[in-house]
C-alpha cells in the first residue's frame, strides 16, 4: 500500500512520533490523577474537581495561549510549555514517592499541567501547515486526528498497569519522560520561524484580533458551531455508567468497553477518513452528513437495549467524530493565514475542548431529571437538526470545497 505524501516527510514524521508519544503520558496522568484524588479523599464529589480545574485553565488561558502562539517562536513556547509539565509531572512523582501528595497539591498540579496544554494546543495545531504543504494538509490531520483515540485507549491503560504494579508516582515519572522526548523531538524538527504581523500590538488586541477574524469567516465559526452542537447536547460520556450499570446491566466491565468503543470506532475508521480527506473536495456536504451520523449512533446508543448494539452504537460515534473533527480542523487551518494561526486555534479549542466538558454538565444535570435514555435521547437530535437545515438550506458549510480554498489562497 502506498504511504501517504505527509509520511515522507521527516519532520512531520518526528513530530507525530513525538505527540503521540506524550499524548498517551499526559492521558495516563490525567487517569493517575483521578484516582490518586479518589483514594485520597474518598469522595466522588471532591474527584470531580479535578475536570473543573482543567476547565477553569482551559476557558481563561486559551486566548493568551492563541495570542502567544501568534507572537513568539512556535516550537520554542512548544518547547517551554512541554518542559513546564515536565516539571510539574517530576515533582508529583516525587511527592507521592514520599507520601506527602494532598489533594490539593494534585488539583494545583492538574491546574499547572492544563495550563501549559492550553499555550500548548494552539501552537501544536498551527505548527502543522509549516510541515506540510498546503495541499497534502487535510491529509495530515487526517493522520494527526486518530493519535488521539490512541492516547485515550493507552493513556489509561498504561496508568492502570503502572498503578496496580507500583503506584501513581511511576505513571507521572513515565509521564515527564515523554515531556522529555517530545522536547527534544521538537529541537530536532527544522521549520521556518514565524514572522509576527504586528508584534507591536498589545496581547489583548492580539486576542480581539483574533475574535474579530474568526467573526469575520463564516466558515470558521460555522465549524465551531456544528462542534458545539455534537458536544453541548451529545454529550454521551457522562451516562455511560448510568447506562451500563442501570440499563444493560452489564457491569464494570461492561462500562470499561462501552468507554473504549468510540476511540475504537475512530482508531477503525483511520484509513477510510484518510481516503475522503484525500479524495473527495466537497468536505461541507460530508462534514454535515457526519455531524448527522454523529447525532444518529448518539440516538442509538441512548436506545440500545442490549450491550452489542451500544458497542456497535459507540464505534460509529467514533468514526464519524474523527470523520467531522478531521475536516473542521482542516478547515479552520486552510482559512487562517498563518501570523493568525494561533489565536483562531486558540477560539476553536475553547469550543473543541470546552464544549465537551460543558456538555457533561449539561446532559448530566438534564439526565437528572429525566433519566439517562431521555437526555441522550433528546440531545441527539440537536446535531441531526442543526446539520441537515445546513443541508438543505446549502448554507455556506455545505457549498465548502478544499479545492475553492486552496486556488483562493495558494
Amino acid at each position: 500500500m502506498k504511504l501517504p505524501p505527509a509520511l515522507h516527510l521527516r519532520d512531520f514524521n518526528l513530530y507525530w512520533f513525538g505527540v503521540v508519544f506524550s499524548q498517551i503520558g499526559t492521558r495516563g496522568t490525567v487517569a493517575a490523577n483521578l484516582y490518586q484524588v479518589y483514594v485520597i479523599s474518598g469522595s466522588t464529589t471532591i474527584t470531580g474537581l479535578v475536570g473543573m480545574a482543567q476547565a477553569v485553565s482551559l476557558l481563561i488561558l486559551s486566548p493568551l495561549g492563541g495570542a502567544y502562539a501568534d507572537r513568539l517562536d512556535r516550537r520554542r513556547l512548544l518547547q517551554a510549555t512541554q518542559l513546564l509539565a515536565l516539571v510539574v509531572a517530576g515533582a508529583l512523582a516525587v511527592l507521592t514517592e514520599a507520601g506527602k501528595a494532598t489533594t490539593p497539591e494534585v488539583l494545583v498540579c492538574v491546574l499547572l499541567t492544563t495550563a501549559a496544554g492550553t499555550f500548548d494546543q494552539p501552537a501544536r495545531q498551527a505548527l502543522i501547515p509549516a510541515m506540510v504543504p498546503r495541499k497534502e494538509l487535510p491529509q495530515a490531520f487526517a493522520l494527526l486526528n486518530p493519535s488521539r483515540e490512541l492516547a485515550v485507549l493507552l493513556g489509561p491503560a498504561l496508568a492502570g498497569l503502572l498503578i496496580a504494579t507500583h503506584g501513581p508516582g511511576l505513571m507521572y515519572a513515565v509521564d515527564a519522560a515523554t515531556y522529555a522526548v517530545l522536547v527534544v523531538v521538537l529541537g530536532l524538527i527544522r521549520i521556518p520561524r514565524l514572522v509576527p504581523e504586528a508584534r507591536h500590538l498589545s496581547v489583548w488586541r492580539s486576542i480581539a484580533d483574533g475574535a474579530a477574524f474568526v467573526k469575520g469567516r463564516p466558515v470558521v465559526w460555522l465549524m465551531m458551531s456544528l462542534d458545539l452542537s455534537a458536544t453541548l447536547f451529545g454529550a454521551y460520556r457522562v451516562v455511560l455508567p448510568a447506562l451500563a450499570l442501570t440499563v444493560l446491566h452489564a457491569g464494570p466491565t461492561g462500562y470499561g468497553l462501552l468507554s473504549a468503543a468510540p476511540s475504537a470506532g475512530a482508531l477503525i475508521a483511520t484509513y477510510p477518513v484518510y481516503r475522503v480527506m484525500a479524495r473527495s473536495t466537497t468536505l461541507g456536504k460530508v462534514v454535515l452528513l457526519a455531524s448527522a451520523g454523529y447525532g444518529v449512533a448518539t440516538l442509538a446508543l441512548a436506545q440500545s437495549p442490549w450491550l452489542p448494539l451500544a458497542l456497535a452504537s459507540g464505534l460509529l460515534i467514533g468514526a464519524f467524530d474523527a470523520l467531522a473533527t478531521t475536516i473542521r480542523q482542516a478547515a479552520v487551518q486552510l482559512e487562517t493565514p498563518d501570523t493568525m494561526r494561533g489565536r483562531v486555534s486558540a477560539i476553536y479549542q475553547m469550543a473543541s475542548r470546552g464544549g465537551p466538558a460543558l456538555g457533561d454538565v449539561n446532559i448530566g444535570w438534564i439526565a437528572g431529571f429525566l433519566g439517562p435514555i431521555a437526555a441522550l435521547s433528546l440531545g441527539s437530535f440537536v446535531p441531526i437538526i442543526y446539520a441537515g437545515l445546513h443541508y438543505l438550506r446549502s448554507s455556506r458549510v455545505s457549498r465548502y470545497s478544499v479545492a475553492e480554498v486552496q486556488a483562493e489562497h495558494p
